[in-house]
């Protein structure tokens, strides 16, 4: 049996759906549906059983489940990058994670978490998934994913385990994130209920208004590399997922014009103070450890997966992957 926690999130319920798609349904999700919309990525998928995050931890760590994990997929997390509660961010991020991850250690458990790009800051000092220690998150959320890196490195767990720093994620069966919904799908929103996209204007001399620029990767690839690590046990460490190419978002926006046939009118608005002076300008994921994995690394570019969601999802009443 696999464990994905988070199942019923974006990626999770993304990676139940290739799993799926492999073969593979004897899947234990661990999550927490609450009174939201997450509970529709789940419709249509095979799996065994849906257990809450707080009855989950409790009977792995007691030894409830008798050797028939074979591997864990820790997927799930607070993922707002906005979240003030640092206590309980502390305990749902990282000491969660912990509890798991020392028992997955004690059973030789296959053990594949999230981590995040968030751990890299304003990155100051690269992208490169060598970095730890010395990186300054700019958020709490950012933090409770390099406070567990660390102590995965600390323990001597990196050539056991698999680490992921994912970036720029987007696709379907993110429609439950509101605020924290990727601009592709924001952007989508905005053509269809007033015909333009809305984007920050510069806060960096640089930097043209929409310059600025991120590393987006599509749900799909996402998950392609994420079941090939799954299934070679020779793969370890703490690597970055993204494309490796930063695209601006005027690309990002040109491409869901074009996407939907429709006129590109942008509107450049005023960078809210509050964000201006922790806004990252540029990420790019360094793939150089990804590259010498021995996975297939290919992806998709930018235009070709905005075509995909929005042709075959968002244009299709929001449909699930």
């Amino acid at each position: 049996m696999v464990v994905i926690t988070g199942g019923a999130g974006f990626i999770g319920s993304g990676f139940v759906r290739k799993c799926n798609n492999e073969g593979m349904t004897d899947i234990l999700i661990v999550d927490h549906l609450r009174d939201g919309s997450k509970w529709k990525n789940l419709v249509g998928k095979e799996f065994t059983d849906i257990v809450h995050p707080d009855v989950f931890r409790e009977k792995f760590i007691s030894g409830g489940y008798d050797g028939s994990i074979e591997a864990i997929v820790h997927l799930g997390a607070c993922s707002a990058t906005t979240e003030r509660n640092a206590d309980y961010l502390l305990d749902n991020n990282y000491r969660y994670s912990v509890d798991l991850a020392t028992v997955a250690h004690e059973k030789s458990i296959r053990f594949v978490y999230a981590s995040s790009a968030a751990t890299y800051g304003l990155g100051e000092q690269g992208y490169s998934d060598g970095l730890c220690k010395s990186l300054r998150p700019l958020n709490m959320y950012g933090y409770s994913k390099l406070l567990f890196d660390t102590w995965v490195l600390n323990n001597n767990l990196q050539n056991e385990f698999i680490g992921i720093r994912y970036f720029n994620v987007f696709g379907p069966n993110e429609y439950h994130k509101n605020n924290m919904a990727s601009m592709m799908l924001k952007a989508f929103r905005q053509v269809r209920e007033s015909g333009k996209i809305r984007l920050f204007q510069s806060n960096s001399l640089e930097y043209a208004d929409g310059c600025q620029m991120r590393d987006f990767i599509y749900i799909k690839d996402v998950c392609q590399v994420m079941w090939q690590m799954l299934q070679n046990p020779t793969v370890s460490g703490i690597y970055n997922l993204g494309t490796g190419k930063a695209r601006t978002w005027n690309d990002l926006a040109s491409a869901v014009f074009g996407a939907m046939k429709k006129d590109s009118i942008i509107e450049y608005i005023e960078m809210p103070d509050s964000i201006s002076s922790q806004y990252q300008n540029f990420t790019e994921a360094d793939l150089t450890n990804l590259q010498s994995s021995g996975l297939d690394i290919t992806f998709r570019t930018l235009e070709e997966s905005i075509e995909d969601y929005v042709v075959n999802y968002l244009m299709q009443n929001e449909s699930y992957w």
